[in-house]
């Protein structure tokens, strides 16, 4: 069964601390044409405002994923189609990469038929989530690569995510991860801000993550990014 991320372009991560734009709803985000929405954030974060935010997207017809950043905000709904947990495999906090896990497994039963990790490679040292983790960021493209391929083929990891977290990266970087990866998807966030940026990391990610641009512009500029995910996504496929 080929699972859905295989076919995402684009993703929209919602962060339920944060406010959209004013006069714009969460409708408007779903009818930008992204292919999934996330909903998740690093800090300050609780079960109800994830609830919120599940709730009012949960009508429309994008599919909806929680990404919980630890156990206590973890939504039981069926309204989601299922959760993407982080493992953050350069985090200097073991707690990132199997701590938290294990306490969601030990205090709750864990839908894992609708649960999927993404092992994430940090690489903004300045970002939230660098910091909450402990992230050594200090990698070089052969470094991200070597992660990539130890979580496809040690780790059995469905996802990959490149995440630079607020700060567009290096494109090299990203190359290298996906050079490196036979059948896991490529996520990439960071800095995604238009059309050109999108169009940019979508040579060499299969799927790229917007998520401060729908708080901090609108849905506007997320309707630029899906576009140029998908024109760089196509000019691929048209060359292959």
């Amino acid at each position: 069964m080929t699972a859905p991320w295989n076919d995402w372009n684009h993703i929209v991560k919602l962060d339920p601390d944060k406010t959209l734009v004013e006069g714009e709803t969460f409708e408007d985000v779903c009818e930008t044409g992204t292919d999934a929405l996330e909903i998740g954030g690093t800090l300050d974060m609780t079960a109800d405002k994830m609830q919120r935010v599940i709730d009012a997207c949960a009508k429309y017809d994008v599919p909806v994923y929680q990404e919980p950043s630890n156990p206590a905000v973890v939504v039981d709904d069926d309204a989601l189609d299922g959760y993407l947990v982080p493992i953050v495999l350069n985090a200097g906090e073991v707690s990132w990469i199997t701590g938290a896990h294990k306490e969601w497994a030990r205090i709750d039963d864990v839908d894992w038929e609708k649960t999927t990790t993404e092992a994430y490679v940090v690489m903004n040292p300045d970002a939230s989530v660098a910091d909450l983790t402990g992230a050594n960021c200090d990698q070089t493209p052969e470094d991200v690569a070597a992660y990539a391929e130890i979580a496809e083929h040690m780790l059995g990891q469905e996802i990959v995510y490149v995440e630079y977290s607020g700060t567009f990266g290096d494109p090299e970087v990203v190359a290298a991860a996906q050079d490196s990866l036979d059948e896991a998807t490529l996520f990439y966030g960071g800095g995604i801000r238009d059309y050109e940026s999108a169009h940019t990391m979508a040579q060499y990610a299969d799927t790229v993550v917007v998520g401060d641009l729908v708080h901090d512009e609108g849905v506007d500029a997320v309707r630029e990014t899906v576009e140029g995910a998908r024109d760089a996504i196509h000019a691929q496929a048209e060359s292959a």
